[in-house]
């Protein structure tokens, strides 16, 4: 089975507090985009889980998302024979980016194993397997445009987001995400987005003013360099918005007009290798074969 993990952006991002296990609450308005992985999954003869990358650099041991992913489902499903699987990731979401790309290579694992193994769980099953793995896993499985709330267990699908482009670059600097929470957890006077307002127009469907909104506490926090050329290009030609998402280190920019998100793509590609021109998905994951 061939799907595509579609990567995502945090239109808003807030800390709202430390839980007592230590992790950090969020309320988060995420949207799918149309840049993703390819991940193909493949009953085998054995009884293990494999897994392999096209790019350098990705591990492909029982530390990858994937393994996780797969190791859990089989074990909340009770399987313990003729699961032997192999995972096949092509990597088009740089990673390092903030952008879920390995939480949505997981998320399209579950369910791939969901419809090869017959266990016809509901999403929400699903979404309970794969926050013991990441906390993005939920929104890529669920996809769309949707609030993520708590850990990242709790989403909420809003409108779906259309006819905007949004660009995005992935600057060569990555960040830890360990470094960017203990950034801002440094932070002594936090100032916390418009959540709320926010929220409300993007329940009524207005996206116009609700995108104005768009923030995130970890720029506070540290600086990714380049990040103030890419905001300056992409409000330069006209974007509504432009922000890091999660905790970085790509920025990107969203366009009403298409032909001002391209013209800041030609701008953008003369300073930056990795500038991409997306546009939002209704989708977490999609099935290509089945």
């Amino acid at each position: 089975m061939k799907l595509k993990a579609n990567a995502k952006i945090n239109l808003l991002l807030d800390i709202t507090g430390i839980k007592k296990n230590g992790y950090h609450s969020l309320f988060t308005i995420m949207q799918s985009i149309n840049l993703g992985d390819v991940i193909t999954v493949e009953k085998t003869d054995s009884e293990e889980i494999t897994v392999s990358c096209d790019v350098e650099g990705v591990p492909t041991d029982k530390s990858n998302i994937v393994y996780k992913c797969a190791d859990n489902f089989f074990r909340y499903a009770g399987i313990t024979e003729n699961k032997g699987v192999h995972i096949h990731i092509e990597k088009r979401t740089p990673f390092g980016a903030g952008m879920g790309g390995g939480s949505a290579d997981g998320a399209a694992v579950l369910v791939a194993l969901n419809k090869l193994f017959g266990t016809d769980y509901h999403e929400k099953v699903l979404c309970r397997i794969g926050v013991k793995v990441g906390a993005d896993i939920p929104f890529c499985i669920v996809g769309g445009t949707a609030l993520c709330l708590d850990t990242g267990a709790i989403v909420a699908p809003l409108n779906d987001m259309e006819g905007y482009h949004i660009v995005i670059v992935k600057p060569q600097s990555s960040v830890s995400t360990k470094e960017a929470y203990d950034a801002v957890d440094s932070l002594e006077n936090m100032k916390h987005p418009k959540n709320q307002e926010m929220l409300e127009c993007f329940a009524d469907g207005d996206f116009e003013n609700g995108l104005k909104l768009c923030a995130n506490v970890f720029e506070q926090a540290f600086e990714i360099a380049g990040r103030v050329d890419v905001k300056d290009i992409c409000n330069t030609n006209g974007a509504i918005a432009s922000c890091m998402t999660g905790s970085g280190s790509a920025i990107y920019g969203v366009f009403e007009e298409k032909e001002n998100a391209e013209i800041a793509v030609q701008e953008l590609s003369k300073i930056f290798d990795k500038v991409y021109l997306c546009q939002p998905e209704k989708q977490g994951v999609e099935i290509i074969e089945e």
